[in-house]
This record gives C-alpha cells, sequence and structure tokens, in this order.
C-alpha cells in the first residue's frame, strides 16, 4: 500500500509531488474522486463497460461509488493512504507530475490514462506498482462485486445455501 513515507523515501521528486499536494489542502471533494475514479475505470473496464453512452455514464457512476464504500470498509490507515492518492491525482499539478495527464479527469483522453496506468503498473517504483495494484484492485471490486453486472458476465451469482 502507498504510504507517504514510502512515497517520500521513493526519490526526491516524489518527496516535491507529495509537498505540491499537500500545498493544496488535505481533501479532495467527492466529485473529484469520482472524476478520478471514473476515468480509471473507463480505462480498466473498457471491454465489459456498456456502449451506449447514458447506460456507461450510469455503469462509471455505479463503479465510482462501489469504489468509495469498498475504501469506507478498509481500516482507517488504508482509507487516508487511498484518499491521499486520489488527492494527488486529482489536482491539477500532481495529476500531470505524477500520472502525466493534460486534461481534467472528466475529459481526459483515454489514451493517456491507459498511459499513466502502464506506467504505475511497471514502474521502477514500488510505491507506484502498488498504486496501481490498489487502483485496479478497487475498480475490478466494484464492476464486479455488482449484482447487475453478472447476467452480462454469465455469472449466476453465488451459491444459495439451505
Amino acid at each position: 500500500m502507498l504510504t507517504r513515507r514510502r512515497l517520500i523515501t521513493g526519490g526526491v521528486g516524489a518527496g516535491a509531488v507529495l509537498a505540491a499536494g499537500a500545498a493544496y489542502g488535505p481533501h479532495l471533494a467527492p466529485e473529484g474522486r469520482d472524476a478520478v475514479i471514473a476515468a480509471v475505470a473507463a480505462v480498466l473496464l473498457d471491454g465489459a463497460l456498456p456502449a451506449q453512452a447514458a447506460a456507461r455514464a450510469r455503469a462509471l457512476r455505479g463503479v465510482a461509488g462501489g469504489v468509495e464504500r469498498a475504501i469506507a470498509g478498509l481500516p482507517l490507515r488504508a482509507q487516508r493512504e487511498l484518499s491521499q492518492l486520489l488527492t494527488l491525482l486529482g489536482f491539477p499539478l500532481t495529476r500531470r507530475l505524477l500520472a502525466g495527464v493534460s486534461e481534467p479527469w472528466h475529459a481526459a483522453d483515454p489514451r493517456q490514462v491507459d498511459a499513466f496506468l502502464r506506467a504505475w503498473r511497471h514502474h521502477r517504483l514500488v510505491q507506484l506498482r502498488a498504486a496501481y495494484d490498489a487502483l485496479h484492485q478497487l475498480t475490478m471490486a466494484a464492476w464486479y462485486g455488482n449484482p447487475a453486472v453478472w447476467p452480462a458476465t454469465g455469472y449466476p451469482g453465488p451459491p444459495r445455501v439451505g
């Protein structure tokens, strides 16, 4: 899991990015978190999401809500770390420095988001790989843990007991 200490020890540049993000304030508005999550989910779930724009937007809102619920169920330390990660990704300066995404998340080019995710997935710094893993696992859990998605995947649901 990404921690402030691990991020700072990852290099002077990472510490500078953390300091720049902290200068903006400790929290990102929920709409900003949802925009980060939706942009990431749109790339990670590209082939699984509905093709129709309105259905796709509803699905992405559902994923964002599912990620938020999953985060809320984690230990407080993990909640804080994920909040810090989403905060850093949510601010324009740190979004550009950390992710290389030039536009706000709601208007981000999916190719830039994909490039950022691929870079973090294979990054030499374990902290960025851990951050990618957290984003990936939360997104997948929110999508495939949603009973409304199961029929489209062929999953009949958990076995009935009794």
